[in-house]
């Protein structure tokens, strides 16, 4: 690994993507400290503080912590994720979408700039209803300095620019850096909080609140769990595909063996997204309820770590599983590809018999996922409530940040190899020189 960082250094092409993948980081990360005007951030900082485990805390998280300051970037990247989420569901329901997307890459740019009006429109909304928030007390009295339409106006405007700020960002870093842009935003967002994580462990150390060894037993657990995740999150089942000798033309082509591969989480983070969003919501109704009836029944039976919670949370999440990996794998479009393709399945008829042994392989694949993706999730949650440990990655958290770190990590090793180099896994390096 050190061989294939120092090699990194020998090729400006890899320098200049990576140095200008931290100056838009760096840019992110100067905005979510601008505060939008009209407001008052230290009611809202406050405010956040006494919300803990309600849906907005979820989304300060994804915000890098711009929504508890109420920034120009307080709605994060969210809005398009939404967005995209909105539109791969549309797409099952809608022929002309579903057609979009089968064009490969023209159709791919329709849909994606469909995606981009949603966000917009998604913005413009959450921004009506965060300045609305803001006005009728809920975020803190005396958090909005100058009340009125004026303000309604300046402050939808202004969160809505952020977004679609931030969306460019995104994309310019696809294009022009390493890596995918919109989730190394969210990444630098949920990583820029870690030194919090870890001064708060230590102060705790400090007072003899945490003794030195929970603290070891702590750091061994977040070890081995990243461990886990890495090795099930590069984990797939590849189903061999047989390609017969085919005429095209006046000539023959061999014939041979390629894979089709079903990762184990093929549904990555979307489950618990969806499902802490769902469970979020109702609490933080409760929060804001007068009713001593339903504040005692979120109290009592489904408050955050509870055993009516958990259970609740693990359900929804296989559920979700299976149902975006539904969305994404067809298994009969899939079969009728490797059809035309010339392709068959070993031992397996093409056609329907070949549709049918792709479903029944993704669905025990999923059920291993989703049981994966449900510990993982709930780990966090038993370790924080039952233990008192100050686990500061959830499991949503720590899905996205190991699976964007091998995408970089992948995406930086395809630049190595390219150009003859060994990667960060790879084995002897190869003499050659740097491809221009």
């Amino acid at each position: 690994m050190i061989g294939g960082v120092q090699n990194i250094g020998r090729i400006p092409e890899l320098q200049r993507r990576i140095l200008f993948t931290f100056g838009m980081l760096a840019v992110y990360r100067v905005g979510s400290h601008i505060v939008t005007p009209g407001i008052n951030p230290d009611v809202v900082k406050a405010t956040f503080e006494r919300m803990a485990g309600t849906i907005f805390s979820l989304f300060n998280v994804f915000s890098g912590g711009a929504l508890e300051q109420l920034s120009i970037f307080a709605l994060g990247i969210m809005p398009y994720i939404s967005a995209s989420i909105i539109i791969q569901l549309l797409t099952i329901v809608v022929p002309q979408l579903e057609a979009l997307r089968k064009e490969g890459e023209q159709g791919q740019r329709k849909i994606t700039q469909y995606t981009r009006y949603g966000t917009i429109v998604l913005a413009l909304f959450q921004g009506f209803l965060i300045a609305n928030a803001l006005e009728s007390g809920q975020f803190g009295e005396g958090a909005v300095l100058h009340p009125g339409w004026g303000f309604k106006l300046m402050c939808m405007i202004t969160l809505t620019s952020g977004t679609a700020f931030i969306m460019w960002l995104g994309e310019q870093i696809t294009e022009r850096g390493i890596g995918n842009g919109i989730s190394l935003i969210i990444f630098a967002g949920i990583v820029i909080g870690l030194p919090g994580g870890i001064a708060q462990i230590w102060e705790m150390v400090r007072t003899d609140q945490f003794s030195l060894l929970q603290t070891l037993v702590l750091i061994a657990l977040i070890v081995v769990i990243t461990g886990v995740v890495v090795f099930v999150e590069r984990g797939q089942r590849r189903i061999p595909i047989q390609h017969a000798r085919r005429v095209v033309g006046r000539r023959m082509t061999q014939g041979g063996t390629s894979y089709f591969p079903l990762r184990v989480n093929t549904a990555n983070v979307i489950p618990p997204i969806f499902a802490s969003s769902i469970l979020m919501f109702p609490v933080t109704i409760g929060q804001f309820s007068n009713s001593p009836a339903v504040n005692a029944f979120f109290q009592d039976y489904l408050y955050p770590g509870g055993w009516l919670y958990n259970g609740v949370y693990v359900g929804l999440i296989i559920f979700f599983c299976f149902f975006y990996t539904a969305i994404v794998i067809n298994p009969v479009d899939v079969a009728d590809n490797i059809k035309r393709s010339g392709g068959f399945i070993p031992g397996i008829r093409p056609g329907k018999r070949t549709a049918e042994f792709i479903d029944h392989v993704l669905s025990r694949v999923t059920a291993i996922g989703a049981v994966y993706v449900a510990a993982i999730c709930l780990v966090p949650v038993i370790l924080a409530d039952r233990f008192g440990v100050p686990f500061y990655f959830g499991g949503t958290a720590l899905l996205i940040v190991v699976g964007v770190g091998l995408d970089l990590i992948g995406q930086i090793e395809a630049h190595l190899v390219t150009r003859q180099y060994e990667g960060f896994v790879g084995g002897g390096r190869t003499r050659g020189r740097i491809g221009r």
